[in-house]
């Protein structure tokens, strides 16, 4: 039985839909928040996940990567916010908050701080599960990420930045939030074909049933049916050439920042089974 990571924010859901509403006796579903799962996978406990798309380049020899299958966001992303007190532009040596549940978003903010503004900020870690507001503690920013963002309205005068628009502005192109990274071990077999034909057929079935699912599933997520249905259609599922740029662009930049080893190509993974 092949053992699947679902990452728990709505983002994922999209791609695993199908999967989840109508459950499979030949996959096992395992629910997390992206830096869990990244975990999991690191210790063989998952066979195939959704993980955050700097582990990748940090483990290039072990995973390989499933073709057509991404999450990602051309412009804004909605769901990966630095609520700051100051602006972008003015972090230089003050507390910026990270939250402990994402890696990728993480390794992102420290590129548009520290390449592309020249900055160098005091980085702290917060566990953004609790109802906490860091700036309130004394921080002067906090990035959020996942329906955490998503359901976030920040206080009058604080400036919100969307890392995935500042990425674009930047670099012109899309960024790779999450890729679907596979074990080496299972690479290659009818077990994983047949995975990857199951996830692409989710993804289809899902954009002709989005608007029910987004009623059916806002009160799981935690949001009005219309906010959800919106997000899911503004963000990108497709691992195209572009995507691609935009990935590889980005491990250039994390290796510079040494955040993980240069990462030339994408190692995929061979989907047409045994």
């Amino acid at each position: 039985m092949m053992r699947l990571g679902h990452i728990e924010y709505s983002n994922c859901f999209p791609v695993h839909a199908r999967l989840i509403v109508e459950p499979r006796s030949d996959l096992a579903v395992v629910t997390a928040i992206p830096s869990v799962l990244n975990a999991a996978l690191a210790r063989g406990e998952i066979d195939v996940a959704p993980c955050s798309s700097i582990e990748l380049a940090r483990h290039s020899s072990d995973y390989r990567v499933l073709p057509d299958v991404v999450i990602g966001a051309d412009g804004p992303v909605q769901s990966i916010l630095l609520e700051s007190a100051r602006p972008i532009d003015e972090l230089h040596d003050v507390r910026v908050m990270l939250p402990t549940a994402s890696a990728t978003s993480v390794v992102l903010l420290r590129t548009l701080l520290e390449l592309r503004s020249g900055l160098q900020p005091r980085y702290a870690w917060y566990d953004q599960r609790e109802v906490v507001d860091p700036i309130d503690d004394g921080a002067v920013a906090v990035l959020r990420i996942g329906d955490v963002a998503l359901r976030r309205e920040a206080p009058a005068g604080r400036h919100v930045y969307d890392l995935g628009e500042v990425w674009t502005a930047w670099t012109g192109l899309p960024f790779a939030f999450a890729v679907w990274q596979v074990r080496a071990e299972v690479d290659g077999t009818r077990e994983l074909a047949t995975l990857h034909e199951a996830l692409l057929d989710s993804r289809s079935w899902f954009g002709d049933h989005d608007e029910r699912l987004a009623h059916e599933y806002a009160a799981h997520f935690g949001m009005p049916s219309d906010r959800l249905l919106a997000y899911w259609r503004s963000l990108r599922y497709e691992l195209d050439d572009r995507m691609q740029q935009g990935a590889l662009h980005y491990y250039a930049l994390a290796a510079s920042l040494d955040e993980a080893a240069p990462l030339g190509a994408l190692p995929w993974a061979n989907v047409a089974g045994v």
